[in-house]
């Protein structure tokens, strides 16, 4: 189960004709975001139907990815809560030797991602994502179109209401 770090064939897109010769400009898909990307690490470990890790090497690779998804999760969550505590503790450890206690770790550490994520999913009170501005609101053309109509057309019936002296 060796998992590779390096982005993979369809994450780079080449911009140019098919058929010219000359440079080829490569250029980066978009980055995906850190919640689904720390959600499919998660399930790796913790799936019903995903294996354990054959080699230490492997619970390294999770352990390394796992800890990354905590420092990129822990910048979207306000500091001194609870989850992220104890994610941070958790990443803060090294891997204990053994295979036993090395893949209780790797499931620990799995849990307390997928807590974190449940935490910034959510959005709560504490979570550091970004204010959106508040846009006051436009009303379009055919609106005021039809405002200035109304308002014209109560002037006229007003108008033909009143008694003339």
């Amino acid at each position: 189960m060796r998992l590779s770090l390096v982005p993979r064939g369809g994450d780079i897109q080449s911009v140019g004709g098919s058929g010219e010769r000359g440079s080829v400009t490569v250029k980066r898909a978009p980055q995906r975001d850190h919640v689904v990307a720390a959600s499919e690490t998660v399930t790796l470990v913790l799936g019903e139907d995903s294996p354990l890790p054959e080699s230490a090497a492997d619970v390294e690779d999770l352990v390394r990815r796992l800890r990354g998804h905590v420092a990129q999760l822990g910048a979207r969550t306000a500091s001194g809560t609870p989850v992220l505590l104890r994610a941070q503790r958790l990443c803060s450890d090294s891997v204990p030797e053994g295979y036993m206690p090395s893949r209780v770790y790797l499931v620990e550490l799995a849990k307390a991602t997928q807590e974190l994520v449940t935490h910034v999913e959510r959005g709560d009170p504490g979570s550091m994502r970004p204010e959106r501005r508040r846009r006051s609101w436009k009303p379009r053309i055919n609106m005021l179109r039809g405002a200035i109509f109304a308002v014209a057309l109560a002037c006229l019936v007003w108008a033909a209401t009143v008694p003339r002296t």
